[in-house]
């Protein structure tokens, strides 16, 4: 389906803060608690409507609390994996280090669409070792990404919460990556949001980045952060998940509820 993007670009001007929004101008929709209570999780879910500036929270202490970012931060390693060339396009493939890992898709050589898909964190290790502490650091200041901290260890600082990052700021990125407004090319942009896409149908397109890793409290934390197209129409979205437990299935738990919360306020249809 053809690009939606520059249709937005009048609304998005406006949208020059990494930060979505004053969570005391939002909605707050309690009956999306009902999603995160069948999956015995606590959480939050914030959506952002681009037609109408419409800011719809559930759970709003979340919502500004920062949270280690885990495999989300592949957004924003592979924006600057390639526009520094240490990757060269979504094509590039790394070679498997011979490491066996817990996750066997990732035990073999590897490109970034692949890497991307399956979140494969060892690749995405490599690409932050060639990247650089010191160029790092310049890209995470530039944009202001989250609390802009990297500590001594440059492939895990997004994984063991040194780097931190609100939902409302995860917002807030996504919607500057989606319109272009981010310092990196647009050609590295839109290589980034198409490997984002999930679901890409007649009715809409869904595309978003997971993660899941541990709080410092031991909790387990997950994210599921994209955006929903439906008759050019765009919506921003990030669940937040925290649950107490570390055996918690989160693949299809912050799936089960983005999409049942997506499906409550009438999406899937091509209605919207």
């Amino acid at each position: 389906m053809k690009s939606v993007y520059k249709s937005f670009l009048p609304v998005a001007c406006c949208l020059l803060l990494i930060t979505s929004c004053s969570v005391n101008k939002a909605n707050n929709d309690e009956s999306l608690k009902k999603y995160f209570d069948e999956n015995k999780v606590d959480g939050c879910f914030t959506m952002f409507n681009n037609q109408d500036g419409e800011v719809t929270v559930y759970n709003m202490k979340y919502d500004t609390m920062r949270f280690s970012p885990a495999s989300t931060f592949k957004i924003f390693n592979s924006l600057v994996g390639l526009q520094t060339g240490r990757i060269t396009d979504e094509k590039m493939v790394i070679k498997w280090d011979g490491v066996k890992r817990w996750n066997e898709d990732w035990n073999k050589d590897m490109d970034m669409t692949e890497a991307f898909k399956v979140s494969n964190v060892a690749y995405y290790q490599e690409v932050a070792r060639r990247i650089g502490k010191d160029t790092m650091q310049q890209w995470i200041d530039s944009i202001g990404y989250g609390n802009k901290k990297i500590g001594g260890s440059i492939d895990s600082f997004w994984l063991n919460n040194t780097l931190k990052i609100s939902p409302d700021e995860q917002l807030g990125f996504l919607k500057k990556l989606y319109f272009d407004q981010l310092p990196f090319r647009k050609s590295v942009q839109q290589m980034v949001r198409d490997v984002m896409l999930q679901d890409n149908n007649t009715a809409y397109q869904l595309s978003y980045k997971t993660g899941w890793g541990f709080g410092e409290d031991g909790n387990a934390i997950g994210w599921l952060a994209g955006w929903i197209e439906e008759n050019k129409h765009v919506y921003f979205f990030v669940t937040f998940v925290k649950a107490p437990v570390k055996e918690i299935d989160m693949r299809t738990v912050r799936l089960n509820i983005t999409k049942g919360i997506l499906k409550q306020y009438g999406f899937f249809e091509g209605k919207k």
